[in-house]
């Protein structure tokens, strides 16, 4: 073979993996430019020079192609250069006709540019699976959050969600505002669902839940060796991560005021810079924000920028707390009692006086805790039925003693009193006949006072 043929010299300097062929020697007949530039070497200090005494010399590490003739199959290896690089060697032997070894061909890789691909390569397949599984949410049961909502046609959700299919179509700016509990998430997904955007991710952070470092680096993402302790190949923000498609961000009012800096620049530019990076990215997203807080207050007391508020204040949607819409608690209890049965396997309903008790009850937590309550009560319960005193103790107070100045009216101290002693007697002789002839009621009195309790 002619390693100086012109057309041979030219085909290998177009690979771009580096090229090194020696003998059955281990004498260097031919390097490529790919070769020459990965390594630092010239062609003219290794053609012609035996394998083992570049590795003498320190040139080399070890040699791929010294241990190819010896044991005459083809071999991968790492091998480290003068320049310190590390390289990824593999050595292919050519045979001749009668089976010994003729040449070794080894293409050179560098290590640096291998992980950088494959870095890429996982980033590209994690956007991927992000966009699949957001897509799954989309297409599960619950594709139609409104028709998931058993409150949606409940006047004051319904109203929440009213406001909120009015500004889906675009991407105005959307301040969700109610205390932490209340379904800002849902109303938040509910947007984004409803938006030309419905395809692209959802993400969402919570500004209240990490320190300022993490929320900056969860947010705008940062470069290889941006900080101590960061990732060697650097790593995507989720602004970055939720181009065309929504980023949530929950506890806006937490969001120290460096950060609201870069917020608002990318509000205002739709471009930002990563952590420990000097090169703008731009990005397309929706940005929708919530909070308990009074930003109003906060802007007057000089812990929010005044400038970002207006940015995000563009449309208010105010959640009312669950204890201001008494009558959204019941259909609640009742969706997440048949989730969480289908959820366990139970088929668990409530007794009347356990059901007043949490429709009386404050919830300072509000869907939060209630989505809790009845997961836990679903758990715990070895019953059918879920009665007043497997609730928590704060929960049964407020049906039992009401303390001075607390004191219900007559009519309902009356109406709590036959509810309990009509539970009684139905616990005690099992049908409605029997409880009505006991109590010197008519069963139809009875049964009648029970249809009132469970409508109202």
């Amino acid at each position: 073979m002619d390693f100086d043929d012109p057309g041979f010299r030219e085909l290998i300097d177009a690979l771009h993996d580096g090229v090194y062929i020696t003998d059955a020697d281990g004498i260097t007949l031919k390097v490529n430019s790919a070769y020459e530039r990965l390594t630092g070497l010239r062609a003219e200090d290794v053609v012609g020079q035996h394998m083992q005494a570049l590795v003498e010399q320190g040139v080399i590490s070890q040699s791929v192609s010294l241990r190819v003739l010896k044991e005459g199959k083809a071999l991968s290896l790492m091998q480290s250069v003068s320049q310190g690089k590390r390289l990824l060697v593999s050595g292919t032997p050519i045979f001749a006709a009668d089976g010994r070894v003729r040449y070794v061909v080894s293409t050179v890789r560098d290590m640096t540019e291998l992980l950088r691909m494959k870095h890429e390569r996982d980033e590209l397949q994690q956007l991927k699976q992000l966009r699949n599984s957001t897509a799954k949410l989309h297409a599960g049961q619950r594709d139609d959050l409104l028709d998931a909502s058993p409150v949606a046609d409940q006047p004051a959700s319904g109203r929440v969600f009213m406001q909120a299919r009015q500004v889906a179509s675009s991407d105005v700016k959307v301040l969700l505002q109610g205390e932490t509990g209340v379904g800002k998430t849902l109303i938040a997904q509910y947007i984004h669902k409803s938006s030309p955007r419905a395809a692209q991710p959802f993400l969402a952070l919570n500004c209240g839940a990490l320190p300022e470092n993490l929320i900056e680096a969860e947010l705008f993402g940062y470069v290889p060796g941006a900080f101590t302790g960061a990732g060697s190949k650097g790593k995507r923000g989720l602004l970055e991560l939720a181009h065309q498609g929504t980023v949530f961000l929950d506890e806006i009012g937490d969001l120290p005021l460096p950060l609201q800096v870069k917020l608002l620049k990318v509000i205002e530019e739709s471009r930002f810079i990563p952590v420990g990076g000097l090169e703008l990215k731009e990005v397309d997203v929706r940005i929708i924000t919530a909070t308990h807080h009074d930003l109003r207050k906060m802007v007057a007391e000089g812990r929010f920028r005044a400038d970002l508020y207006y940015r995000l204040n563009v449309v208010p949607i105010h959640i009312p707390a669950l204890r201001e819409r008494p009558e959204e608690i019941q259909p609640l209890l009742d969706f997440y009692l048949a989730e969480f049965n289908q959820r366990y396997g139970r088929v668990l309903s409530w007794e009347l006086e356990a059901l007043d008790a949490l429709t009386d009850y404050g919830w300072p937590g509000n869907i939060r805790e209630l989505i809790n309550l009845v997961e836990r009560l679903v758990v715990t319960v070895s019953g059918e039925r879920i009665e007043l005193f497997d609730l928590p103790e704060e929960m049964r107070i407020a049906r039992s003693d009401v303390g001075e100045g607390d004191l219900l009216p007559l009519r309902k101290q009356v109406e709590n009193l036959e509810r309990r002693l009509i539970r009684r007697a139905l616990m005690q002789h099992k049908t409605t006949r029997e409880a009505a002839k006991v109590l010197g009621l008519s069963q139809a009195t009875l049964v009648q006072k029970m249809k009132r309790w469970e409508q109202g």
